[in-house]
């Protein structure tokens, strides 16, 4: 795509970044067929390829408006488009530069600065959450269904086992999934420990920076990579393989460090290392697959044994499940396939869902900020997802179980959850 840059963007980080980005794409649209919200609203400006064409006329000198901003803002970053552009385009990265740029030049009004600053000092403070969900869970009871269904019952953590092994991970506990789910953590500290690995929590290391950088402010964003990394470097050089992500969220921010502090001389090579030690739990547990193979042995509502592992009845498990790969997992960091091996080898029957590709609408706080577009979303995709009537549906990120449970009767799970309750007799 021709760009031709104004004056003031010339021979700057931002300008030489949007400028390369702008001119990778060829404008052929085939990003269209899979961007959610050109495929709900029909409008060309609600598509990458239009909001790419927003963002070239800002940069070569146009005032942008608040027009231009609802149009960016409607964005669900789900990355759905780099994964079908033939060229390349790193769309996101452009979608982020545009969305700083424009909210210098346009701002916010007072209401729409006052819920993106609530949202970020609610989430990012454990002790504001946790103290909020407990009230709301306390009156859950009583509450209209429309809101009972935002607010998930409380739910108790299994044992999260003591670090006895020579191996040893970092995890990433989040800012609002320990509250919510604590059990995801705990199930994946479970199954490491089998395979003979111990899963520890750096105890100053607090969110991955992406709510704050998905709201604009950039600075606080910075400020938290730099916290974690720093909780992290001690253990890296101690001997811990990798920081496991069970968030695919946090996954792909975390994995986005090298990135995001290039430019800063005391952080550059640290962040680079962090980025490069970071896994999803579903890519550790692929490498670890033979590790697992004794402890699968088994078939999901039945009592067997094989290859003489005692395996116990499994009865009270479900065989029929559907898996929902949230788009941070397949179209952030890349990685599909991985989960539904680890789900099958395990002995559970998946079913077939059509467009999962497609974003489920929670997006981070998109499912606050955009919540007609988000609910339209969300009952398309559990449209999909129950189609062949499963007794669970599986995910890998704490937004999308929450927003989908929000919608439907049927149990959202983490799919680690699922992989430590079919374990058979630990190993270790």
């Amino acid at each position: 795509m021709q760009t031709t840059l104004a004056d003031s963007f010339r021979n700057t980080p931002e300008g030489d970044l949007a400028e390369s980005i702008l001119r990778s794409c060829v404008h052929c649209g085939f990003c269209l067929a899979t961007c959610p919200t050109y495929q709900l609203l029909g409008n060309e400006l609600d598509s990458p390829r239009g909001r790419i064409y927003l963002i070239k006329q800002v940069f070569e000198g146009a005032t942008p408006t608040a027009k231009t901003q609802l149009h960016l803002d409607r964005c669900l970053t789900c990355r759905n488009c780099e994964t079908t552009c033939p060229s390349g385009v790193e769309y996101g990265k452009l979608i982020d530069l545009g969305r700083a740029l424009v909210e210098q030049t346009v701002g916010r009004g007072v209401r729409e600065t006052a819920t993106r600053a609530a949202l970020k000092t609610g989430l990012l403070s454990p002790t504001l959450f946790n103290a909020a969900l407990k009230m709301g869970q306390s009156v859950r009871g009583v509450m209209p269904n429309v809101l009972r269904s935002k607010i998930p019952a409380p739910e108790a953590a299994g044992e999260w086992p003591a670090p006895r092994h020579a191996r040893t991970m970092l995890v990433l506990q989040g800012c609002v999934q320990p509250g919510l789910k604590p059990n995801i953590n705990a199930a994946t500290a479970r199954v490491l420990d089998r395979i003979g690995i111990s899963l520890i929590a750096a105890d100053k290391a607090g969110c991955c920076g992406a709510v704050a950088h998905h709201l604009n402010d950039h600075d606080d964003g910075l400020s938290a990579m730099r916290r974690n990394i720093d909780a992290w470097i001690p253990h890296l050089d101690a001997g811990a393989e990798a920081i496991v992500m069970t968030a695919s969220g946090c996954g792909v921010m975390v994995k986005d460090y090298g990135w995001q502090l290039r430019d800063d001389p005391a952080y550059a090579n640290k962040a680079a290392r962090i980025s490069a030690a970071t896994k999803d739990i579903s890519e550790i547990l692929v490498d670890e697959r033979e590790a697992l193979k004794p402890l699968t042995a088994y078939v999901p509502g039945t009592s067997s044994a094989r290859d003489g592992i005692p395996c116990g009845t499994r009865s009270s498990l479900p065989k029929k499940i559907a898996y929902h790969p949230p788009c941070t997992l397949q179209h952030g960091q890349k990685l599909s396939g991985g989960v539904e091996a680890l789900l099958t080898q395990a002995g559970f029957e998946l079913t077939a869902v059509a467009e999962k590709n497609l974003c489920c609408g929670s997006a981070g706080t998109y499912s606050i900020l955009q919540p007609e577009i988000a609910g339209q979303l969300k009952t398309r995709k559990l449209g999909h997802l129950e189609a062949d009537a499963p007794e669970v549906i599986v995910t890998a990120n704490i937004g999308c179980l929450t927003h989908l449970q929000s919608g439907t009767s049927t149990p959202v799970r983490h799919w680690v959850e699922l992989l430590d309750e079919a374990l058979g007799v630990p190993a270790f």
